[in-house]
């Protein structure tokens, strides 16, 4: 088994993105700079990636800067993966359904200063819609804000609703401009052998997702 997935998008060559799999360690990853940890609260909020003498409370970081590499932690949530069409920039978002609904996808596409219509986005491991289920209190958040979202909603037999995580970061990300995207093909939940999964075992790890560049 390989230590990690390789982002599968079309970003420029100098961008190295991805995610570590389970029962892996952080120092095989490719880190082409300084990871920038985050101390992830399930919110909106986004920095830019640097030094920091502790990691800042935010849910996504950007850079410009080939020194550093954003990088957030998942284990269900859904990490999204971020670059300009030129790799110029990049970014991360730690998106579980409480930071989607607050806008952390438009926050980080807001940081990185492109066009969103040249911002590639890759979605890595996050639970799939069969095994994510929610009650009617997270559905009615994400509809009020758009009545579109009940589309990623299935009601289920125990009268709750599974809900399409993949789906909605793509609502989310199509509304602010993003045609380019990838990924969200994964399940953490069924693939126990390559993921971590805080509803399978809430004593889990996480994943580590990245996103740096090599350029000089």
């Amino acid at each position: 088994m390989n230590d990690w997935i390789a982002a599968d998008w079309s970003a420029p060559r100098h961008i190295v993105a991805g995610t570590m799999l389970k029962g892996t360690g952080e120092s095989t990853l490719p880190l082409p700079g300084n990871p920038c940890y985050l101390n992830q609260v399930h919110g909106s909020k986004v920095v830019i990636a640097g030094r920091f003498d502790s990691p800042p409370s935010a849910d996504g970081s950007v850079s410009g800067n080939s020194k550093y590499v954003c990088v957030v932690r998942t284990a269900d949530c859904l990490p999204v993966l971020l670059c300009s069409a030129d790799g110029s920039v990049f970014g991360a978002a730690h998106a579980g359904w409480r930071g989607l609904a607050a806008g952390v996808i438009e926050n980080t596409i807001a940081a990185l200063s492109a066009d969103p219509a040249e911002v590639l986005v890759w979605l890595g491991p996050a639970i799939s819609q069969p095994s994510f289920e929610v009650g009617e209190e997270v559905r009615a958040v994400f509809v009020k804000v758009d009545p579109k979202a009940a589309e990623c909603f299935v009601a289920n037999s125990r009268g709750r609703w599974q809900a399409d995580l993949y789906g909605l970061a793509k609502q989310r990300l199509l509304a602010a401009g993003v045609r380019n995207i990838s990924g969200g093909g994964y399940c953490t939940y069924l693939d126990e052998q390559r993921f971590h999964s805080y509803r399978r075992d809430p004593a889990c790890g996480r994943m580590v997702s990245f996103v740096g560049s090599n350029a000089p």
